[in-house]
């Protein structure tokens, strides 16, 4: 009576213990609290039929779990306020739990979406635990479930060290549980009466045998795997959420820096109220942030964020700041991205995704009018100046993502980022110095169009103003500072965002600004302001700083004319000056049908060479060298075909532009057929895409084979259509233009 009980309490407490490791993802006790009620329900209702037959226990089990399931849903959904009937709520749980659970921010809000799996793991789990073990009486085999369902909460948990150490304590209780029901289940030994000496030995021998061959077994496991197993001890575990997709951003949302302009242009377009409430300590008027840009390619800038689906609560608490309560509603303010004060640890209101990274939030379905939040906000003050005077930037190893400037910096800006550091021992006087630099000598308007690429870049630096130079928007400012931080050995990154003021809750167009971030060890991002203030005078650069013009080759050295004095005969020697002239007469036929000769093996050679070297040159590089470089050369071949056909494609447009740009390219001035009976012309999106991924995926992760020959294709394909559609001059001239060959070197 007193051993019969302890076999389902162990089986209990294996269960709860499993769901107690995943207690230190989950914000607060519900989860816990749901996975202790499931595992108490099944493994009671499995005793309580087990002395009925076998087929009673999975209906009466399913039946509970349907009554389990609903209150999970009911109680879950009234916690992360998702309104909704019942059914409905656990129909679109049900189908959305494993992606939603696997991509949720870490700690996990409790949700319909987010419980539902683990409650009906542990019940299945206890039902199958307690039917092997309390029916069946195979102890030992029914710790098959509950070790499967600890083994599938730690690999839930992956690599997160805090819930690590939160649950150290939990494999000695679940070891102890387990033993204790082996113990319990032992069968009483059999009296000395009941057997003979011959069953005697022949247990004995049995059991002896049967302990060597364990031990055997044990020793020669731990020969082979005990090494291996000991050296992965330091390994991170994998996490499960990187092999499934997060919620991605839109064009429009990867890069909001381009829409400064716009809203700048429409100063009274209302985007969204926000009433903002900052707490003792907090700015007054603190800067709303809609999105943190950290990547740059030389054309645009992009967030490059990774966003996670998150309830209420954005991660666990950091920091001490003073807090800032908004409340945010939507009007005219459109895309995925939600504006709030940084840094933000609660949004109530709305189901978000959030970046840890950034601190910055996004939403699923996209913003809509009427939309409205509460965002609370942890404020981070800003450091001192003498603080951040001593301060070091991180080592550009470690922040290679935001030192990064692909592409060929302009000569100019490179040597205005030298002039700036000239003297500068710290980092934080470099970057006041290029702040100063903005702020000085640059003016700040609204009708600026909108760019922020190397060559907009430099137009603003030093563009004449007549035409537009040396005046832009807070893009042009904050763009230019960050390529010249950069350049300067500075982490930095851009931040959009919108200006608060205090009696005033409309947050309009004329509010969108950018601002810069440079990174300081122990003092993470701090925002800097190039903008020009009210009272500064526009200093004209030319007075401090003037780029110099790039080094160009010296002009090649005229021929000296022949001397006449060598040759001429002396005037003293009475010859007469004609006395040459027979042999010049005899040697000008033979000069000249010399010359003729070489002129036509020149022409015959032209014509033969270039289109022989153009047609081997193209055959080597679009079949020979690895996949990446295959593609990179099927790529070159296209702009270089654009050029041929007089359409090159503009240097400040991405790789999906070039090919959108192509297929104009190819409709422009076409002789092939009338446009109606004319084919489109073979896209190249294609090979956008591969070029991408051979420009910014891992070396690892890169395009295949299969990828460069359907790169290859597309080049060839597209090339082929867009010479057959160029007059019948422009056709023979680019067979025998000698150009790319020299294109070909330039851009190597």
């Amino acid at each position: 009576m007193v051993s019969r009980p302890l076999v389902p309490v162990s089986l209990l407490g294996m269960l709860v213990l499993a769901g107690l490791s995943l207690a230190p993802i989950y914000n607060g006790t519900l989860l816990p609290l749901l996975t202790t009620i499931a595992a108490a329900a099944s493994v009671l209702i499995s005793v309580a039929v087990r002395r009925l037959p076998g087929w009673t226990a999975a209906p009466a089990s399913v039946l509970g779990l349907v009554v389990m399931t609903f209150v999970a849903v009911r109680v879950s959904a009234q916690a992360g306020q998702i309104p909704g009937a019942v059914p409905d709520i656990a129909r679109e749980a049900l189908r959305n739990s494993i992606p939603r659970l696997l991509t949720a921010l870490i700690p996990v809000e409790p949700q319909p979406d987010t419980v539902l799996l683990p409650v009906i793991a542990t019940w299945l789990a206890g039902l199958a635990a307690a039917e092997v073990g309390v029916r069946y009486g195979r102890v030992l085999l029914s710790y098959t479930a509950p070790t499967l369902l600890y083994a599938a909460a730690l690999y839930l948990v992956g690599p997160d060290t805090t819930a690590v150490r939160a649950t150290t304590w939990i494999p000695l209780a679940y070891a102890a549980f387990a033993a204790l029901g082996l113990i319990a289940s032992a069968r009483a030994d059999l009296s000395s009466d009941v057997l003979t000496k011959t069953q005697k030995r022949t247990i004995g021998v049995r059991v002896g045998a049967g302990a060597a061959a364990g031990v055997a077994v044990v020793v020669l496991l731990s020969q082979l795997l005990g090494p291996a197993v000991a050296g992965r001890g330091n390994d991170t575990p994998v996490d499960p959420r990187n092999y499934v997709t997060p919620p991605q951003l839109d064009a429009l949302d990867e890069n909001p820096l381009v829409r400064l302009s716009g809203w700048n242009l429409n100063k009274g377009q209302h985007l969204f109220d926000a009433v903002v409430a900052p707490g003792p300590g907090a700015q007054q008027e603190p800067p709303i942030r809609l999105a943190v840009l950290s990547d740059y390619d030389g054309v645009t800038w992009r967030i490059g964020s990774v966003y996670r689906n998150a309830g209420r609560v954005l991660g666990r608490p950091e920091g001490d700041g003073p807090e800032v309560t908004q409340t945010i509603t939507i009007y005219e303010l459109d895309g995925r991205l939600l504006p709030g004060v940084a840094t933000p640890q609660r949004v109530d209101g709305v189901r978000v995704a959030y970046d840890a990274e950034t601190g910055t939030v996004a939403l699923n379905d996209g913003v809509r009018k009427g939309l409205t939040y509460t965002v609370t906000s942890r404020q981070q003050p800003r450091p001192d100046d003498q603080a951040l005077f001593v301060a070091d930037v991180p080592a550009p190893t470690e922040a290679a993502r935001f030192l990064a400037l692909p592409g060929k910096v302009p000569d100019s800006i490179a040597q205005l980022s030298a002039h700036l550091g000239e003297g500068v021992s710290n980092p934080y006087q470099r970057a006041f110095a290029i702040q100063q630099w903005l702020s000085e000598h640059y003016k700040l308007v609204s009708d600026a169009p909108s760019g922020h690429a190397y060559p907009n870049v430099e137009h603003f630096l030093f563009g004449n103003k007549q035409l537009g130079g040396q005046k832009g928007t807070s893009e042009q400012f904050t763009a230019a500072f960050a390529v010249l931080a950069r350049l300067a050995g500075l982490p930095t990154r851009v931040v959009v965002g919108f200006q608060t003021h205090k009696n005033d809750k409309a947050v309009r167009g004329a509010d969108a600004i950018a601002w810069p971030e440079i990174q300081f060890k122990g003092f993470g991002w701090v925002a800097f302001d190039p903008l020009p203030k009210s009272d500064t005078m526009q200093r004209p650069i030319e007075d401090d700083f003037r780029p110099k013009a790039p080094p160009s080759q010296p002009p090649p050295q005229p021929v000296p004319p022949p001397s006449v004095t060598a040759s001429a005969p002396s005037a003293r020697s009475g010859s007469p000056s004609v006395a040459a002239a027979p042999a010049g007469s005899a040697a000008s036929p033979l000069i000249a049908a010399s010359a003729a000769v070489a002129a036509l093996l020149f022409v015959a050679g032209y014509f033969v060479a270039v289109p022989l070297v153009l047609r081997n040159r193209r055959r080597r590089r679009l079949a020979e060298g690895p996949p990446s470089a295959r593609i990179d050369a099927a790529w070159s071949e296209v702009l270089i075909g654009l050029r041929q056909a007089g359409r090159p494609a503009p240097a400040h447009l991405t790789a999906g532009e070039i090919a959108h740009h192509a297929v104009t390219a190819a409709e422009h001035r076409a002789h092939a057929a009338p446009r109606l009976l004319r084919p489109a012309a073979p896209p190249i999106d294609d090979l956008a895409a591969l070029v991408n991924a051979v420009a910014f995926a891992a070396p690892a992760a890169g395009p295949g084979e299969p990828q460069a020959a359907r790169a290859t294709a597309q080049a060839v394909a597209y090339l082929e259509e867009l010479r057959s559609r160029r007059p019948w001059w422009r056709r023979l001239l680019w067979t025998l233009d000698p150009r790319p060959l020299h294109w070909q070197r330039r851009r190597r």
